[in-house]
């Protein structure tokens, strides 16, 4: 006969096989519990269109292209989109045009004319979308057209032109990828500005920008060829685009604005000139309806992907559940038989 103390310890562990079943059962139905929630978060935020605003961000000093000649204003940032982030939060169109038309020192240059327009001007020969998938590089080959004759006495000067890439919703470029350009000499400065989530779809996200400093040498306005080509590459990354019916998300592209700044060498405070390029008309030559058509999931399908996703995180808790209390029964009766 096996002992009374003996007796004491079976039951003992008897009792407490019995919590151990139980609090495996809960830990398996909260899992389930979370998968079932996080479906249908799911489902409520595609059948729900809400969107929201994310405050954007700023860029990062490591993109200053550094060694460049080029003195910056006293009241404002080396880079113009700094400035533009510094009053507005979010990136449209219209306050873009009030900030370039109200905020910008144009025409404070005492060297140069106020006015630019007729000694430099600016075409677009090509601008395409090249690669395939939710990577694409945007390229453009700008063509400044150059008419020294009415101005032939200017100090010496030094300039470098300012392209600024205003990326449609749904776009946005890799500051990573930019400052390799950068590294590789590719470009005189670049900064991105707007949303730093990279990850944010189309509709939780801000437009964002891409500011390009290139240099185009020593005395531009006085050189005697009349034509100077400049090529500009980015990287883009298309970012989850909402449900639409066709399947795809079209995003179309603008053309860039064009800004130029010259410093004047031999005056007092080595003087630093703003200018803005005259509007490039892409209609034209049909670059004004650059598109970008990236795939989308269908709306009529929302509720079908919903629902299976449902079944199938609900099926998965069940079985994990069951799967515990099973193991758990199977653990306690090998116990019981070995005391």
């Amino acid at each position: 006969m096996r002992s009374e103390s003996s007796m004491k310890v079976e039951t003992m562990k008897a009792r407490t096989s019995q919590p151990s079943a139980t609090v495996a059962f809960s830990n398996s139905f909260l899992l389930g519990f979370v998968l079932v929630f996080s479906s249908a978060i799911g489902f409520c935020t595609l059948s729900s269109a809400h969107y929201s605003t994310l405050q954007a961000g700023t860029s990062d000093s490591n993109y200053d292209g550094g060694g460049s000649n080029i003195s910056a204003f006293s009241r404002f940032n080396r880079y113009i989109m700094q400035s533009y982030y510094e009053k507005y939060e979010n990136l449209f169109d219209s306050d873009f045009q009030d900030f370039v038309a109200q905020e910008l020192p144009f025409g404070l240059c005492e060297v140069l004319p106020h006015d630019l327009s007729f000694v430099v001007r600016p075409s677009i020969l090509h601008r395409n979308l090249i690669g395939r998938g939710s990577h694409r590089h945007l390229t453009s080959s700008i063509r400044v057209n150059i008419k020294p004759e009415p101005i032939y006495e200017l100090p010496t000067h030094h300039c470098e032109l300012i392209i600024i890439e205003r990326l449609p919703s749904g776009v946005f470029a890799d500051p990573f990828e930019l400052q390799h350009l950068l590294q590789r000499g590719a470009y005189n400065a670049i900064a991105v500005f707007g949303d730093a989530n990279l990850e944010l779809p189309s509709f939780l996200s801000n437009r964002t920008a891409v500011e390009v400093h290139m240099d185009i040498g020593h005395n531009f306005l006085l050189r005697h060829d009349k034509e100077s080509n400049i090529n500009i590459e980015l990287p883009l990354h298309a970012r989850y685009p909402p449900l639409d019916e066709s399947g795809y998300w079209e995003v179309k592209f603008g053309m860039p604005d064009l800004f130029m700044r010259c410093s004047m060498e031999g005056t007092s405070q080595n003087q630093s000139c703003l200018y803005k390029m005259p509007e490039i008309n892409g209609s034209e030559l049909g670059y004004a309806n650059l598109v970008w058509k990236i795939p989308s999931g269908m709306k009529a399908h929302a509720g079908i992907v919903s629902t299976l996703t449902f079944v199938a995180a609900l099926i998965s808790a069940i079985a994990i559940a069951a799967t515990s209390i099973f193991h758990s029964g199977v653990a306690s009766g090998k116990h019981l038989k070995e005391s």
